[in-house]
């Protein structure tokens, strides 16, 4: 696998190391547990072994005798909690379940009891001797099981406002000569990230400090605020690395409060390290769908009709949808297009955000069903998509700010050496391996929210970044260095960024693939304001300022104009002339659209996301070509991939060192969810299986052998001042696909439920 940084290409920054990189490999880089507490009280919790019922009792005796145990907390003495609407539906939580507040048990593994110990080991060993006596009810696991519910999910869910539509599809497809209409059916996954879920509460009078990992710090005090029931300013919550996410901690899950109202109880701080296997319940997953994909093309291969139909499970309580088709529908030049998202209730935890949360399972379906229309018309895939490329979508007739899609399938194909394929299936082969090629499109949304930043320049040049982001393992910190010191003319080395704190000036939530579009955005706003600031001291006098408005237009200055120009700057100079050391300035920076009290919203934590597609009279989208290579053996039927290609436009990369590790990351990913990843449910009973990294499958190195990133170079002036629309969740999108339909190529047998294990292949 290659490892070296790319050569940096126009409109690309350098491709520096990460700023964090010494810390993180030489252990100074300090996670949520690693926070060093006085004296703490440790936490272990006590989760239910049944899906649905109530509880009737505890006999807690023998865990009360363990050395050293200091309480056990369950529903009959807890503090009880406000309640928090669902993130997805404009609030903070997770899940609306309550723990702690009755008896009432929702799904399998929820928190029923917190042990307190003066050692974990206490702590768990009293945990494992809780006695609970439960009365049971049968639940329902997933979409086949008896007692299911379903609607469509716009009349479940608030704000889910449309199932994308346009002309008559029925009509269209029934004239339409080449029909492909297929179901296709993808698993529950776990993000499992490396750092566990931690959260460590303490009090210093009624000033709450929390330690956790978090995708949104703002979101997470504000939430916990409010189930307290204090002011929001009365808590702080500091987190400067994120040890994976994914999406899992994006929303405030039901255990925060809880402890930081124990911290409350005990008057000492509370540590607590959730088990993995705990992890699968008391937070967020990837829940499982099925989908009806109907595709109608003239014999030219032009599509003529489109209907995407998708179902995912949810809990009783919540009803959470990621609906996909809002993406599918808009994808490929098409007169007449019908979807419906609907949504199963189970007696299931609450699904969330996983990475590329809808573009995943939906995009599986219709690059899937899409090369089943290929081979329907004995047509290469690419020309298939080429001939359906679009610079406008078709429900609302919008263009696209850029759409690279076509550029990224020639750079890719030409590197994957797609013009070797022969497109008959079972045609290639290698001693006992048949080899099959496969490609799909991948796609995701760019979008943004309102940001702020301070930023300090001192006279010798060393800048300070302060902005409320968060490093998730996606190189926040280096890409905010780096738009600071581009944008000051300094060294990078002479930066330093904080980030990580609710203190500090607020951003949005990381996720969706808008953390460095916004924080980026932002930095250079307050960036140009301190430049503006210097070149204001050093203002030639009215006559050349004159003269230059005749050269920069009318409305604009030379100080506003070389604040964000190349114009040099004699720092020392404007230093003396303003009779200070030190330049600091605060901005704000909201995207075209964004609502006029999105900077309250932002502080209140209810930041949302803008874009996802839509911007303004504009679409936005991140687009790429990914290719597959799988060999298949004859007798035993193993699945290998020995090379993985992809090719991305993603508007501007500040970094493609840092931008090419998360493709590639996304690229092993996307194959690991269509022939490894799947959380496997035992329908008797509505619970996870293999709910650890023993059982649950995920790739080493000898499963990906080659992986290659494509990054091309895309000029986009319409989504934001750092023209970046967005790489994180790309990667992964349309990978499994790719991976199904080389199958395809290898044997001949169309698989269409995830993931594929040797037992699915007839060969």
């Amino acid at each position: 696998m290659s490892t070296a940084a790319p050569e940096p290409k126009a409109n690309m920054g350098q491709p520096i190391p990460r700023y964090d990189a010494i810390a993180k490999v030489t252990g100074r880089a300090e996670y949520a547990a690693d926070v060093p507490l006085a004296n703490p009280a440790y936490a272990y919790l006590v989760t239910s072994a049944i899906a649905r019922g109530r509880v009737d009792g505890f006999d807690l005796g023998e865990a009360r005798r363990v050395r050293g145990v200091i309480d056990i907390i369950t529903h009959e003495n807890a503090e009880k909690l406000k309640d928090a609407k669902l993130f997805s539906n404009g609030g903070y939580m997770s899940t609306t379940v309550q723990p702690l507040k009755s008896a009432d048990i929702a799904h399998d593994g929820q928190l029923i009891a917190v042990v307190l110990a003066e050692s974990y080991e206490a702590a768990r060993e009293a945990a494992h001797r809780v006695k609970v006596n439960y009365t049971a009810m049968k639940p329902t696991a997933s979409f086949d099981s008896e007692g299911t519910s379903a609607a469509g999910a716009k009349w479940q869910l608030a704000q889910f406002k449309e199932d994308p539509e346009v002309g008559d599809f029925a009509k269209a497809f029934d004239s339409a000569e080449v029909k492909v209409s297929a179901e296709y059916e993808t698993p529950t996954q776990h993000h499992n990230p490396m750092e566990l879920f931690a959260t460590s509460c303490a009090w210093s009078g009624d000033q709450l400090t929390i330690y956790e990992p978090s995708q949104y710090v703002y979101g997470l005090k504000n939430g916990v605020a409010e189930q307290l029931g204090i002011d929001a300013d009365k808590v702080r919550v500091i987190n400067a690395y994120v040890g994976g996410a994914f999406g899992s901690k994006g929303s405030v899950t039901p255990r925060t409060a809880i402890i930081a109202a124990i911290a409350r109880r005990l008057n000492r701080p509370v540590k607590l390290v959730a088990t993995r296997d705990q992890g699968f319940t008391i937070a967020t997953y990837r829940a499982e769908t099925r989908h009806q994909v109907k595709l109608g093309a003239g014999r030219d291969g032009k599509l003529v009709a489109l209907r995407h139909d998708g179902h995912e499970i949810s809990s009783r309580p919540d009803a959470y949808a990621v609906g996909g088709t809002k993406t599918t529908t808009r994808l490929y030049a098409c007169p007449n297009v019908a979807s419906m998202v609907s949504i199963v209730r189970a007696d299931r935890n609450t699904p969330g955000f996983m990475r590329s949360p809808p573009e995943v399972p939906y995009l599986f379906a219709l690059e899937s069903a899409m090369d089943e229309l290929a081979v329907e018309l004995n047509m290469d895939p690419i020309e298939l998509r080429r001939i359906n490329d679009t610079t406008t979508e078709p429900i609302k007739g919008k263009p696209y700010t850029s759409r690279s899609l076509m550029a990224c399938f020639d750079e890719a194909g030409k590197a994957f050496e797609w013009s070797k394929r022969n497109p008959a299936p079972r045609s290639m082969s290698d001693g006992d391996w048949l080899i099959g090629y496969g490609c799909a499109t991948t796609c995701y949304p760019t979008q943004m929210a309102p940001a702020a930043a301070r930023v300090r320049l001192q006279r010798d040049g060393r800048v300070r970044v302060q902005i409320a982001g968060h490093e998730i393992g996606n190189g926040a910190y280096t890409v905010i260095a780096q738009a600071a010191a581009e944008r000051l003319k300094v060294p990078i080395e002479n930066v330093s960024v904080m980030i990580g704190d609710s203190d500090l000036p607020p951003a949005p939530v990381a996720g969706g693939s808008n953390s460095t579009a916004s924080t980026c955005s932002a930095v250079m706003k307050v960036c140009d304001q301190v430049r503006q600031r210097l070149l204001k001291a050093v203002m030639p006098d009215e006559g050349v300022i004159n003269k230059a408005k005749e050269t920069v237009g009318v409305g604009r200055t030379p100080v506003t104009d070389a604040a964000h120009s190349d114009q040099p700057l004699d720092r020392e100079k404007a230093f003396d002339a303003l009779g200070v050391s030190v330049v600091e300035e605060y901005g704000e920076w909201k995207p075209d659209g964004a609502p006029l009290d999105s900077f309250h919203a932002m502080y209140a934590g209810h930041a949302r996301l803008i874009g996802g597609p839509e911007l303004g009279d504009k679409i936005a989208y991140a687009f790429g070509a990914e290719f597959v290579e799988v060999r298949i053996h004859r007798i035993t039927r193993e699945i290998r991939v020995p090379r993985l290609v992809g090719a991305f436009a993603c508007g501007h990369i500040i970094n493609p060192r840092t931008a090419r590790s998360q493709l590639m990351g996304g690229l092993i990913w996307g194959m690991s969810s269509a022939l490894l990843e799947a959380t496997e449910i035992d329908p008797r009973n509505a619970r996870y299986v293999n709910d650890n990294l023993a059982d649950y499958l995920v790739p080493v190195n000898a499963d990906v052998p080659s992986v290659e990133v494509i990054l091309l170079s895309e000029q986009d002036d319409h989504v934001n001042p750092a023209g970046v629309k967005g790489l994180g969740e790309l990667g992964n999108v349309g990978t499994n696909a790719a991976v199904c339909n080389a199958i395809f190529h290898a044997t001949g047998q169309r698989i269409r439920k995830l993931p594929v294990r040797l037992e699915n292949l007839e060969i």
